[in-house]
C-alpha cells in the first residue's frame, strides 16, 4: 500500500540526516548571534558620537572638580617669572590665594575650562577609540604601542580645540590679571596680539602632551590588564576601582615626566602678563635655555606637585566617569 504524504513527511522528519541538517539551520542563527556579540563587545557596542559624548562628560567633570589644583600649579609655574619667590609651596600658595583673593580666586578662568574641557575631551576620547581599534589595540592581550600611538593621535585632535580656552584659562588665573573676565580677555587678545596668540604655545602642547598621553594611555591599559590578573575573580575590566587604580596611576607618571614641558608651555601661554619675562619666539629649545640660564634647572620641575596632584586624582576621575558613560549608553541601546 502506497505511503499517504503525511507518512512521508513524518518519515522525512525522524531521518537523521533530515535532523542533522535541521539542527545545523536551527544553530546556524545563534552563531551569528554569538559571532555579532563578539564584535559587539569588541568595540563596546558604541559609535563614534558616544564616545564622543562619554568623554565630553568625563571631561567636565574632571577639568571642574580640579581646577583648584591647576590654578596653584599655574601660580608656582609663574611666580620667579613675574619677579615673585622661587621658593613657594603648595601650601603656601593656597594660603597666599584664599588670605588676598578669597577661595573665588581659586577658580578664576573656570569658564573658559568650562567651554574648552569638554569639546577638547569629545575629541579626544572618539579619536582614541577609532585609532586604538584601527591599530589593533582592541585584540586580546596588551599593545602598548597601538595604545600609545592612538593617545598621540588623539592629543594632536584634541589640544587644537583645547588650546585657545587653555592660553585664556591660564592668563585669568594669574594673581594681577588685566582681564575683567572671559570675554573681555578673548576680545582684548583678539585686537592687541591677533588670532595667532592663542595658538603660540600649541606646538609646545603637542610636543608636551604627546609623550603625556602615549604614556598615560599605555600606563592605563597595563594597568588595567595587571590589576585583572591580579585578582580575576573580584575585579574585571568595567569595576569601577580597576578605572579609579589604573587611571590615577596613569596619571600620576605621565604627569610627572612631562613637567620640564608643562613649565614651558605655561611661560609661552602667559609671557608678558603680570610682569612675567617674554620671549623672543615659541621655540621649545629657546624657552628652556632662557628659563634655565636665569633660574637653574630647578625652574624646569616647578609646580611639579600640585601638577601630580592634580592629574593623579583627575585621571581617575576622568576615566572612570568615562567608562561609566560609556556603560551607561550601551545600556541606553
Amino acid at each position: 500500500m502506497a505511503d499517504t504524504a503525511s507518512d512521508l513527511r513524518e518519515r522525512h522528519r525522524l531521518s537523521p540526516l533530515s535532523y542533522a541538517h535541521e539542527a545545523d539551520l536551527t544553530n546556524f542563527p545563534k552563531h551569528e548571534s554569538v559571532t555579532q556579540a563578539k564584535e559587539n563587545e569588541l568595540h563596546d557596542g558604541l559609535k563614534f558620537g558616544h564616545y564622543m559624548l562619554a568623554g565630553s562628560v568625563a571631561g567636565m567633570v574632571e577639568h571642574m572638580a580640579m581646577f583648584p589644583v591647576d590654578t596653584l600649579k599655574t601660580r608656582m609655574q609663574m611666580l620667579a617669572s613675574a619677579g615673585g619667590s622661587r621658593h613657594s609651596t603648595v601650601s603656601r600658595a593656597l594660603v597666599s590665594i584664599v588670605k588676598s583673593e578669597g577661595a573665588v580666586g581659586l577658580y578664576r578662568g573656570i569658564g573658559a575650562m568650562g567651554l574648552g574641557a569638554g569639546p577638547a575631551h569629545a575629541v579626544y576620547f572618539s579619536v582614541y577609540e577609532v585609532c586604538k581599534q584601527k591599530l589593533g589595540g582592541n585584540e586580546k592581550g596588551y599593545h602598548p604601542l597601538a595604545h600609545g600611538a592612538a593617545g598621540a593621535l588623539a592629543t594632536v585632535a584634541s589640544d587644537a580645540v583645547f588650546t585657545p580656552m587653555d592660553v585664556v584659562k591660564q592668563r585669568l588665573q594669574l594673581k594681577h590679571t588685566p582681564y575683567r573676565g572671559l570675554t573681555h580677555c578673548i576680545a582684548t587678545m583678539l585686537r592687541v596680539e591677533g588670532f595667532g596668540a592663542f595658538y603660540t604655545s600649541y606646538p609646545t602642547t603637542v610636543i608636551m602632551n604627546v609623550p603625556f598621553t602615549a604614556v598615560h594611555f599605555a600606563s592605563y591599559e597595563a594597568a588595567k590588564k595587571l590589576l585583572m590578573e591580579v585578582s580575576p575573580d573580584k575585579v574585571d575590566e568595567e569595576h569601577l576601582l580597576v578605572h579609579v587604580t589604573a587611571g590615577g596611576a596613569a596619571g600620576a607618571l605621565a604627569s610627572a615626566v612631562t613637567t620640564p614641558l608643562d613649565v614651558v608651555k605655561t611661560r609661552l601661554q602667559c609671557q608678558g602678563m603680570s610682569g612675567a619675562q617674554r620671549f623672543m619666539s615659541s621655540s621649545v629649545v629657546d624657552a628652556v635655555r632662557r628659563i634655565v640660564a636665569e633660574e637653574g634647572l630647578s625652574a624646569l620641575l616647578r609646580g611639579l606637585r600640585p601638577r601630580v596632584l592634580f592629574h593623579t586624582p583627575a585621571a581617575a576621575i576622568c576615566w572612570s566617569t568615562y567608562e561609566a558613560g560609556k556603560s551607561f549608553l550601551s545600556d541606553c541601546d
